[in-house]
């Protein structure tokens, strides 16, 4: 992938595109939308607007998988196409695929996702550690090796994610303090921002937890789904340089004209530099 490792492109491209992550989450009333099919092709011609309108404008792309898996191999070829051309255009694509499993089978994902050639080679995925951290060892072994990135789910913003990430373990931490805790031991080395990150969703309230784990935060929710620019500053406290702030159908709903796409990207990202301080 790149003899620089993740959290080192990262910082690079928000520093020069802005920090703006660009979800490419094709629903089907976004297609409706856009006056495109709901089948394979639809779907590629969608993809597709968004690739030539957006690829050397934005820095980071997040792809929900789960929206090309559900045309099958055709939805699947499309997604490695966009994920080839935004890396070509020099964006970095983050997978949305939320994989987590033991042994092999993480290592199996890892393989296909991660390394070096991967059929569906990315610069990140998102991860969950249900499994017990240590299940993702795997993904941070090949992830190290071929410079690519993982972000793990923490503190997500839908309702029932508190359940189970605000339980105690035996140490009396949280379980996604213990999640955020084994991020900033990975990354404990890194110069500036590490390559191991928390999925952090921007609609939470404030957090007693410690988000300085020296990586990104990708933090979903901005937009449509309510959180703002400014309130990235409350949820985030000292750490909101580090966030990578993740925007949808806010970007997405001015298609399918490309100048709209490009103008809402724009003033989406104006807003989140000032906030973050790029």
């Amino acid at each position: 992938m790149s003899n620089q490792p993740f959290g080192t492109r990262l910082r690079a491209v928000m520093n020069e595109r802005g920090p703006l992550c660009v979800g490419i989450d094709p629903h089907a009333h976004l297609l409706d939308a856009w006056d495109l099919p709901d089948t394979a092709e639809g779907l590629a011609s969608f993809t597709d607007g968004v690739v030539d309108a957006l690829a050397d404008r934005v820095g980071v792309f997040k792809p929900q998988s789960a929206f090309f898996e559900r045309f099958g191999s055709a939805g699947i070829a499309v997604l490695e196409q966009a994920t080839i051309r935004l890396r070509a255009a020099g964006a970095l694509v983050i997978i949305d695929g939320k994989r987590g499993d033991i042994g092999t089978t993480m290592a199996g994902y890892a393989a296909a996702y991660l390394a070096e050639k991967a059929p569906l080679a990315c610069d990140a995925l998102t991860v969950s550690a249900y499994l017990g951290f240590g299940s993702l060892q795997p993904a941070f072994d090949v992830a190290r090796e071929s410079g690519a990135g993982l972000f793990v789910l923490a503190l997500t913003s839908n309702p029932e994610g508190p359940q189970f990430q605000t339980a105690r373990t035996d140490d009396g931490s949280t379980v996604a303090g213990a999640v955020l805790d084994g991020l900033r031991d990975l990354n404990a080395g890194a110069e500036d921002l590490g390559s191991f990150g928390a999925v952090v969703g921007a609609t939470i309230s404030k957090t007693t937890e410690n988000l300085d784990i020296r990586g990104p935060l990708l933090a979903p929710g901005l937009g449509a789904q309510g959180a703002t620019a400014e309130s990235l500053a409350d949820v985030f406290g000292p750490a909101v340089r580090n966030v990578v702030p993740s925007s949808s159908r806010e970007i997405l709903g001015a298609g399918p004209d490309a100048v709209a796409l490009q103008d809402a990207a724009a003033r989406a990202n104006d807003a989140y530099r000032t906030v973050l301080g790029y």
